[in-house]
């Protein structure tokens, strides 16, 4: 539904946050509850629920699916990956596809949501659109969680400007009893337990109206048993994808070499900075200098907590200077983003400068002295 529309409208009573934002949040606080992998939005407009969506970060498979191909068109860049994505790439993957199709049409991309929204959809429903659409969502996509926002009709008398219908789109607007009639019924037939509750409360005095926008959450009874019947799985396509976005994951191996190097390199710099540093203060005395023997304590404020045995200390020989790899592996984020020693060994191989033995980062420290 058109949000600027619905506030024109809403406008005499205020709701603070908006009446479209209170819904997102409230299905953002259900994904936050339930930790849904793969959410999908059935008649997802602009896109705006799925961008809050995207930021949830167990969701790892996020569609959207509409009727008006142009309106999901519009926004639809806002679900791309930002170039920070790539620069710092998450851990989870995520993919986000939009479809334009009908809600009354079966597609085999719906099969295997754990949650699907229909935020504000169903009163835009043709009659015969709406006979089909239980069996479309609660039948043949059967996800474990379905949530339902529809206009509460007995609320209208509250907004003076609402003559029939919230917005001209709408073919009927369902009271309380209407809503929670069909909602029992359809939990009845497919298996589904519902609650009721709602967002944009009444006035002080005036509860027996309910909430402006009446929310059903449907659960579903039983597991789902194994992987969607094969003739489902090969049923034709009827829905027309018109965006597709992988987001960079740390779970993509190139992605996570990239950041293992960038890692490597960012923390073998600061101990070479720091040993180097230290080796200056013995440069005037040239006693001092031949006693020079670097010790993990002079960057103890870099590296808080962490033990580092005798074989794991950097050292300065001739014009070369030793990061023991053991060194840089002990340090959290590096440790984090590989998990194993032979890990880092791997990720790094023939991309960063290694002694002969492999054990250790190596710099020229000549080169960059003829540089200053």
């Amino acid at each position: 539904m058109d949000k600027n529309f619905q506030e024109e409208f809403t406008q005499i009573i205020k709701f603070e946050p908006p009446l479209y934002k209170q819904r997102y949040q409230f299905v953002k606080d259900l994904v936050e509850k339930y930790k849904p992998k793969k959410v999908a939005d059935l008649g997802c407009a602009d896109c705006s629920l799925l961008w809050m969506l995207k930021f949830c970060s167990c969701i790892e498979v996020l569609a959207g699916l509409d009727i008006c191909a142009n309106v999901m068109k519009e926004k639809m860049h806002t679900l791309s990956p930002l170039p920070v994505d790539y620069l710092q790439p998450s851990e989870r993957s995520l993919t986000v596809t939009l479809h334009h199709g009908s809600v009354a049409h079966k597609d085999p991309c719906m099969l295997g949501f754990d949650l699907v929204t229909c935020i504000e959809l169903i009163e835009h429903l043709e009659e015969s659109e709406l006979k089909k659409f239980p069996e479309v969502v609660f039948g043949f996509m059967a996800p474990s969680i379905v949530v339902i926002s529809t206009p509460n009709s007995e609320f209208n008398s509250l907004l003076p400007r609402v003559m029939l219908y919230r917005h001209p789109d709408h073919k009927f607007e369902w009271s309380q009893a209407e809503f929670q009639s069909w909602a029992l019924e359809t939990a009845r037939c497919y298996d589904y337990s519902v609650e009721f509750t709602g967002v944009g409360h009444p006035p002080t005095g005036m509860e027996k109206v309910g909430f402006c926008t009446q929310i059903g959450v449907f659960v579903r009874k039983y597991p789902q048993t194994g992987e969607p019947v094969q003739s489902e799985q090969h049923m034709e396509a009827v829905y027309k994808t018109v965006f597709k976005a992988v987001y960079p994951s740390l779970k993509d191996e190139k992605y996570l070499q990239t950041a293992v190097i960038n890692e490597v390199i960012f923390t073998a710099q600061i101990i070479k900075q720091r040993l180097m540093s230290k080796r200056e203060e013995y440069s005037d005395d040239p006693e001092r200098k031949s006693k020079f023997k670097p010790s993990m304590d002079c960057f103890s404020d870099y590296l808080g907590k962490l033990v580092v045995e005798k074989n794991m200390e950097p050292f300065v020989s001739g014009n070369e200077v030793h990061i023991p790899l053991e060194t840089i592996f002990s340090f959290p984020k590096v440790n984090r983003l590989c998990g194993t020693f032979e890990k880092l060994r791997k990720l790094i191989a023939g991309k960063v400068t290694l002694s002969s033995d492999g054990s250790a980062v190596m710099f020229n420290i000549e080169h960059e002295n003829e540089e200053n």
